[in-house]
């Protein structure tokens, strides 16, 4: 496979913060300020208790793809639950195991901090070819909905 999976540093933010829009604009049909984004995933970097990111690069040492990794505690569980989000694969390599290639390195990650007793994520509801490739690598579907109150 022409693409490595590795944490992504400051240096990839800026990367993130398009990808990140990209992705908003996409998915949802929403526009998201550059340097609200930028800040937003500056901070992650600067505070690590918010999460962490990965990325994968091709093998011209392109960053291709990115996600996020946060966490939650599961006290029915004793153990953290491990969020995915704000994934975006780049047009030009999707349907290549670029997803695939980023999950198995989360759960490489997870089973190496110790004390992960699972893996989540949240898709629209009509995206159904992200559906089917969660699918395939074995994640269900789960009995939840999602509500919300975001201010700010």
């Amino acid at each position: 496979m022409p693409y490595t999976a590795r944490p992504a540093t400051t240096d990839d933010a800026p990367t993130i913060a398009r990808y990140n829009q990209a992705m908003a604009r996409e998915t949802e049909d929403k526009t998201l300020d550059l340097d609200t984004l930028t800040a937003g995933v500056q901070r992650v970097f600067d505070e690590p208790a918010h999460g962490r990111y990965l990325v994968a690069e091709s093998d011209a040492g392109e960053v291709i793809a990115c996600l996020m990794i946060t966490y939650e505690w599961s006290d029915w569980r004793a153990g953290q639950v491990w969020w995915i989000q704000s994934v975006y694969v780049d047009p030009a390599h999707r349907r290549q195991g670029v997803f695939k290639l980023l999950y198995n390195k989360v759960r490489e990650l997870g089973d190496q901090a110790g004390g992960v007793c699972g893996y989540r994520l949240y898709v629209e509801q009509d995206n159904t070819r992200a559906q089917k490739t969660y699918e395939v690598l074995g994640m269900t579907r789960a009995p939840y909905l999602v509500y919300e109150d975001l201010t700010g």
